[in-house]
Formats: structure tokens, sequence, C-alpha cells
């Protein structure tokens, strides 16, 4: 009886038993609703094989797949206070920027690195939507602005990727600020004639895209992308209308002017490199070749 039920039940209980399977292994598209494996998720690069649809691409992973065999250093940004106005709402802000750096190990919704594409070295400053929505406040225009200097030192193209539902609501006005100190770093690129490039992701919003990010030599924005100031039914109710089908998406952007293109994600990295390359080396790719023109044979002398 011991042999029974020392060996032997706990050998089919182990067999019939259910196994415990990670939460993290597959998700389900949000769109057409196939489950997806977690690895060909990622080596999809984030894009559903089944419908297309763009699910949200965390930023090292987008960092890494932008830059040549995926090495960009990251510089340290300038700290600043965590809560300027002692805000409190539900929650001490001071207590959510703790849960937000606990949750991405980040310090706030910004990282600025740099590296090169395609061999010519870029500025990348890129927003991390999972940090309090990619919210702007200070920490951000900081960044912006070390972002916009450091193109400016290594002479390069400066790249810009928001995702952000606008200006941090936790630090007012102070927030509200970071889209002038943001336009008057991009105009510093400018002034140095560099590219200004942006590349809008889902979303871009708010106070983020009344400032740098619709101020870019070139605006390429990702398929599907939510591209806007205000909400949609915050627009409805204003002018008690009824909006177009795809408003404030990237392609009706692209049909009216405000994008220059709408790229799939797997092109992104080659189209980025063509439009810096296209604008950094202006001179023909070839030694020009005078054209021999046909000349009259002269006239005889009568």
């Amino acid at each position: 009886m011991n042999w029974l039920t020392n060996f032997v039940r706990p050998k089919f209980q182990r067999l019939v038993a259910p196994h415990e399977v990670p939460e993290n292994l597959w998700k389900r598209c949000p769109v057409c609703g196939h489950m997806l494996f977690h690895r060909d998720l990622e080596a999809a690069q984030n894009v559903c094989p089944h419908c297309g649809h763009l699910q949200r691409l965390g930023l090292q992973a987008r960092l890494a797949l932008m830059v040549d065999d995926g090495a960009f250093q990251r510089i340290e940004l300038p700290k600043v206070a965590d809560d300027p106005l002692k805000f409190k709402d539900q929650k001490k802000y001071a207590d959510r920027l703790k849960d937000a750096r606990a949750k991405t190990g980040e310090h706030d919704a910004i990282i600025v690195a740099h590296g090169k594409m395609g061999g010519m070295p870029v500025v990348v400053a890129g927003f991390n939507f999972d940090f309090q929505g990619g919210s702007m406040g200070i920490a951000v225009g900081d960044g912006l602005v070390a972002a916009a200097e450091l193109a400016v030192v290594q002479d390069a193209p400066l790249i810009v990727i928001p995702a952000s539902g606008g200006a941090r609501r936790q630090e007012g006005i102070l927030s509200l600020m970071q889209m002038a100190r943001s336009t008057v770093a991009v105009d510093k690129v400018k002034e140095k004639r560099l590219p200004y490039i942006v590349l809008l992701t889902d979303p871009t919003t708010g106070g983020v895209s009344a400032s740098f990010a619709m101020l870019g030599d070139i605006a390429i924005a990702e398929p599907g992308a939510l591209i806007g100031f205000a909400g949609a039914r915050v627009i409805e109710t204003t002018i008690r209308e009824k909006l177009p089908e795809g408003f404030q998406k990237a392609e009706y952007l692209l049909e009216h002017g405000m994008v220059d293109m709408v790229v799939p994600r797997r092109d992104l990295r080659a189209t980025l490199i063509r439009v810096i390359d296209l604008l950094r080396n202006r001179a023909p790719a070839a030694e020009l070749v005078p054209l021999a023109l046909d000349t009259p044979d002269p006239v005889p002398d009568e």
C-alpha cells in the first residue's frame, strides 16, 4: 500500500495534473481576435500576421530595430524636481511616478540615444507610452532640449518618435511650457540646417501634437496611428457634427497633407535611411559626365 501511495499515485498525478502556462506567452490581436505566440509576434515587429494591425512596440525594441546592428548609446538626461506642484488627485503624483518607474524601469517618459543608421550618425528621442501614457512634463522637455543640443554638437539629424497622450496634467502650467521649449529646441536644429524627422506613432495627441511633433521637415507615420489634438468625441460635441470615417488616423492625415508618408513598420528603417541620405548627401551619387553636344558642320567660304 505504501508503494502505491508514495510512488505510483504521485506519478499519475503529475501526468494528469494541468500545467500552468505563463500568461505572457500569448497575446490576442485586438482587431481580428487571433491568439499570437509572443515569439512570432516579436519576429513580426509586433504586427499581426493575420490582419496587419500594428500593436505598440516597446521603445527599446524600436530603437534596436532602427539603428545599425541594434547598437545605440543612451545619454543621461538632466534630473528635475519630481513633484514641483505637490499635486494630488486620487493619488499623490509622487506615488504615481514611483509606480511608473517601477513598472518601466525608466526615470521618465523619454529616452535620448545616438547611433548610426546606414552608416550615418543620428540622434533619436523616443517616447515610452508605458510611462504615464508618454505624457510630457518637465523631464520630457529637458530630454528634447538635450536631444536637440546633442544633434547640433554631433552634426547629426534628429529623429523624434512621439507616443503620447499630451501634456502631463499633474505638472500644470509647467508641462504646457514644454510646448514652447521643445519648439525652440527644434528651431536650433533647423538653424544648423540639420534634418529634423518625426516618426508619428500611435497615439500622438494633445500638447505633443500641438508643438514639436508636427514641425518635422519630414513627417512619417505608422499605419493606423491616431494623430490629433483633442479627442474625436470632444470635437464632435464642440462642432455638433459627425466627423468623417477614419478622422485623425494616419491615412486620413496623409490624404489631407498633414503627413508626408505612411510607412509599414517593416519598411521604416529603410525609408528613414533613404530620407536621411537624400537630405544629407546632396552631391550626385556618381561623377557627372558632360554631354557631347552635336555641333553643326562649318559653312564653307564662298
